[in-house]
């Protein structure tokens, strides 16, 4: 078992990797945007060794699949997850997003989780409840902050996509920090790889979408994950309201950590996603 594609009802083709045996309890990893599969390789491998099944895909319109010009948006890809969990047959599955990917694994969860698939899940600086300022979400980003990320991918997605991972996403704009060339690299590779119609219409889709009736549903054990110096996602506008909806939620802040905190802190993130996976 190494990497393979499903093609969704509306012919769309996602592409997944999947290592470990079918006998183990599957984890499935869920990428941020603009990302893919790959962002997840420092859990993906040591979740292997732990004797997980693990599985990552590519987003519609990201990374290997097809770059879609309609569907990007929550409820079409949270239908591709449900498409993959069935022909994958998982039973008893663990869904960990990042960021975008929180959202859509909030969204899987709610449509989908009652049909004996889901087991845990884990919101890692997910995007949830809405990102968007608005007067029932207040303490939210205005959106010209969003217009502004769409105003710099249509002029030159390839700098932005460089100006991104430089900076705030791995707090490498911080005093002291250490900046991993590579982490930057790879970032851009991956978000370079996917389809540029397709991000755009991500931006709505992760930063517009209301996921406070989802994470209401929710009610198997979700454990929220976020680092107090997240510069993508605020912490006060996102986990510390997402975990007020949540039926059986736990909340572990990070002091000083990134968005992009399962990168720059792999070990850390590893060790405690696997005493939640066990507990």
């Amino acid at each position: 078992m190494t990497s393979s594609f499903i093609t969704t009802k509306d012919g769309t083709e996602i592409f997944y990797k999947e290592w470990g045996s079918k006998d183990a309890q599957p984890i499935v990893f869920h990428h941020g945007w603009p990302l893919s599969a790959d962002d997840w390789d420092a859990q993906m491998l040591f979740f292997l060794h732990q004797g997980f099944r693990v599985i990552a895909h590519d987003r519609r319109g990201h990374g290997r699949s097809t770059q879609t010009a309609t569907g990007n948006e929550m409820d079409t890809y949270a239908a591709d997850v449900a498409e993959l969990a069935e022909h994958l047959d998982l039973k008893d599955a663990i869904h960990v997003g990042h960021s975008t990917g929180g959202g859509e694994v909030a969204r899987y969860v709610a449509q989908y989780g009652d049909r004996g698939r889901v087991a845990k899940a884990v919101l890692i600086g997910a995007v949830p409840p809405i990102m968007v300022k608005s007067d029932k979400n207040p303490g939210g980003l205005p959106i010209e902050v969003f217009d502004g990320f769409r105003s710099a991918l249509l002029a030159n997605r390839a700098q932005f996509f460089l100006d991104i991972p430089t900076g705030p996403f791995f707090g490498f704009n911080r005093p002291g920090a250490q900046v991993s060339e590579g982490a930057i690299r790879n970032w851009w590779r991956q978000g370079m790889m996917g389809g540029t119609k397709a991000h755009y219409d991500c931006i709505k889709a992760f930063s517009e979408t209301d996921f406070t009736e989802d994470l209401k549903t929710v009610d198997v054990p979700v454990l929220v994950m976020h680092g107090d110096d997240d510069q993508i996602v605020p912490i006060a506008d996102s986990a510390h309201l997402a975990i007020k909806l949540l039926k059986n939620g736990t909340l572990k802040v990070y002091e000083g950590l990134p968005h992009g905190m399962a990168t720059t802190h792999a070990d850390v993130i590893n060790a405690d996603l696997l005493a939640f996976f066990k507990a």
